[in-house]
């Protein structure tokens, strides 16, 4: 019993000192030229939030993403490969949000590479910036994007802040996403493939043990083989203890992947809001590098128990909020209870 109050004891003051720790100045560089908004904290690279148009990519993406030491830990392909990657699935691009079944047309899984001819497919045209705030301690990005249907209708209006900050070796997006329902009502129903999701480094990934076949709603199938597994690193831990790959279809407040690339232990944790649709959700969560939360899709992740059917009515707005973190350390449950608290108080 004493040393279990011990254990309290030592982490209740690793979090008191972490408290400690200066905010870290957060500034940025509108660089219009190259269709992005460079994002610095403590003088040094983090992200861009890049806007390339639909001749590039069919969304907005934060890319790339950087610990504060200077690693990428998202995948490079297809817009800059890096020897040894996947080169799966062309739609997972940096950090985005976007979701498999608006009205009938996927979103998620829209790219150049896709023939569009066979279904019907959605884009997220970003509209404009409104606000750039740095700061001492945080810096908030505004802007605003339309979800346009495969006739090129407009479906949802989209208004999303980002807020980022940083303290000592650990970085934090707060991702706040309001979509209204502008010409109509919006059908959202349950489907495996959204929402909010990151596709990771390679070294970030599971070791694969055998070829997978992933097959999506319209019965196209991609194959993801097995692959070199020396330096690959990545497990998934969740806030109800549940490890590696059994995470994915779970839902948690958290789930958090760790992993070391070269020397650096790294963290990338996605935490989940008490006020969004379906809190806590399911997360989909793969381990060749896909990391997911899906609060819409409960149908295929409950095995038919559970049925959301998600719709908007013209003029009503729903937002979604999550919070990412990006750390050069192996966070403790600890940690991500903590930051998910501190979450909890964002509006």
């Amino acid at each position: 019993m004493k040393l279990k109050h011990t254990s309290i004891a030592i982490a209740a003051f690793s979090l008191a000192i972490n408290g400690l720790v200066q905010a870290q100045k957060v500034d940025f560089v509108d660089n219009k030229k190259d269709k992005k908004v460079e994002v610095n904290i403590d003088g040094k690279p983090f992200t861009s939030y890049f806007y390339p148009g639909e001749d590039v990519l069919k969304k907005a993406v934060l890319y790339p993403v950087m610990t504060a030491k200077g690693t990428l830990v998202t995948r490079g392909w297809p817009l800059d490969p890096r020897p040894g990657e996947r080169v799966d699935h062309p739609h997972h691009v940096g950090i985005w949000l976007n979701y498999e079944d608006v009205n009938g047309n996927d979103y998620w899984n829209n790219s150049n590479a896709v023939d569009h001819a066979k279904r019907a497919y959605g884009t997220i045209r970003h509209t404009g910036i409104t606000s750039l705030k740095g700061g001492k301690d945080k810096g908030e990005l505004s802007v605003t994007a339309d979800w346009i249907d495969k006739d090129g209708k407009l479906t949802l209006k989209e208004k999303t802040t980002y807020v980022f900050s940083g303290k000592g070796n650990n970085r934090t997006i707060d991702r706040l996403t309001t979509l209204t329902a502008v010409n109509g009502d919006v059908a959202m129903p349950d489907i495996k493939d959204g929402m909010f999701a990151i596709r990771v480094a390679r070294e970030l990934e599971l070791p694969s043990t055998k070829p997978e076949i992933f097959t999506d709603a319209s019965g196209i199938a991609t194959k993801v083989p097995t692959m070199n597994n020396e330096g690959i690193t990545g497990n998934y831990r969740n806030s109800n203890g549940v490890t590696g790959e059994d995470v994915w279809a779970k839902r948690a407040t958290w789930c958090n992947l760790t992993g070391k690339i070269k020397d650096e232990n790294i963290s990338i944790a996605i935490v989940d809001h008490p006020k969004n649709v379906g809190y806590p959700a399911y997360f989909h969560a793969r381990g060749y590098g896909l990391f997911a939360v899906n609060p819409l899709g409960q149908k295929p992740f409950s095995n038919g128990k559970e049925v959301l059917d998600y719709k908007l009515k013209k003029g009503e707005s729903t937002t979604f909020r999550y919070r990412l973190v990006v750390a050069s350390e192996h966070l403790s449950d600890d940690s991500l209870n903590a930051i998910a608290a501190d979450f909890a108080k964002v509006k």
